[in-house]
């Protein structure tokens, strides 16, 4: 099994040109980045994101906090296009774990994104709320562990063990840091990575020999010292 990579964005313009490369096996939003690529009206903006992501998987998350909200937002979203996955938080703002409502659009066959995991035990308890037959995404935020201090990597490895079972399941590293996480999330047989633009660029340049990378950083630290005219 080959960990696919999606790209983590919401601007049009970025949309369209990673749509186009082979790399790129399908898109995540979330209302920052929707907010940061100047979304105004929400359905809108997603709909303009949809005629150029005609295929691929993309997801696109609810903002509401409580369930009714939730609910209604979701099966709005649902309704957008066939390649749609609707995320949702593992718990609201407040805490309290989204099982009812993750439980009721997985059995009404919607695709899910399940956002804001951190650990393994979140993991087992989505996957005693659904089935085994409708897609879902757990999207475990590997990065902001890291940022906490947390070492996410054996939540990640239990996760993607204990949804073995569910093939309709696929455990995604999310918040990305540096290239060598997609490296990582490959040795963990992880399903999915959702990478920026940025960091996708630099995957694409991987397989330069230690040696190269070597003069390559001495070049830039003499065409720098050149341009300052240091002299000693």
């Amino acid at each position: 099994m080959s960990t696919k990579v999606f790209c983590d964005i919401a601007e049009l313009g970025l949309i369209k040109k990673y749509n186009k490369k082979k790399i790129v096996k399908g898109f995540t939003t979330n209302p920052s980045l929707m907010r940061k690529a100047g979304a105004r009206d929400y359905e809108e903006y997603s709909k303009k994101i949809l005629k150029i992501c005609k295929k691929k998987p993309i997801s696109f998350e609810v903002f509401a906090d409580d369930y009714k909200n939730i609910k209604s937002q979701a099966l709005k979203i649902n309704e957008w296009g066939k390649n749609v996955y609707v995320k949702v938080p593992v718990t609201n703002s407040k805490g309290f774990f989204m099982g009812k409502i993750i439980n009721e659009l997985n059995n009404k066959k919607i695709k899910i994104n399940i956002t804001a995991v951190y650990s393994a035990k979140q993991t087992a308890m989505i996957l005693k709320k659904i089935n085994k037959k409708t897609k879902v995404i757990i999207s475990i935020f590997a990065g902001r562990a890291g940022d906490n201090g947390k070492d996410p990597i054996p939540e990640l490895k239990k996760s993607i063990s204990l949804s073995k079972n569910f093939k309709n399941v696929e455990i995604l590293w999310a918040s990305v840091r540096e290239p060598y996480n997609y490296i990582q999330a490959k040795q963990l047989k992880c399903h999915i990575i959702t990478i920026p633009p940025s960091i996708i660029s630099k995957i694409e340049k991987f397989g330069k020999s230690f040696n190269k990378m070597t003069i390559e950083t001495v070049k830039t630290f003499l065409v720098d010292s050149k341009k300052s005219k240091f002299t000693l």
